[in-house]
């Protein structure tokens, strides 16, 4: 899977079924396996000036699905 096919989905928390953003990049390591989802929160009114990112491990991910990514935090 490419980069900018992730970059299109929207990666939802399984505990409480909100969206927490989109990946703009990942992390991998020196043999060239993902070890980590870079996510950017979405920006709503009130954060405007708080630009945060998550990272996600690879093995928080339960599920790749055609539109979203599902996580487990």
């Amino acid at each position: 899977m490419k980069l900018s096919e992730l970059q299109s989905k929207d990666v939802v928390n399984v505990n409480n079924g909100k969206c927490i953003g989109n990946i703009i990049d990942v992390n991998i390591d020196l043999e060239g396996r993902a070890i980590i989802l870079l996510v950017e929160k979405y920006k709503f009114i009130l954060s405007v000036f708080n630009n945060k990112v998550v990272q996600i491990k690879w093995n928080q991910i339960e599920r790749i699905g055609e539109d979203v990514i599902l996580v487990n935090i």
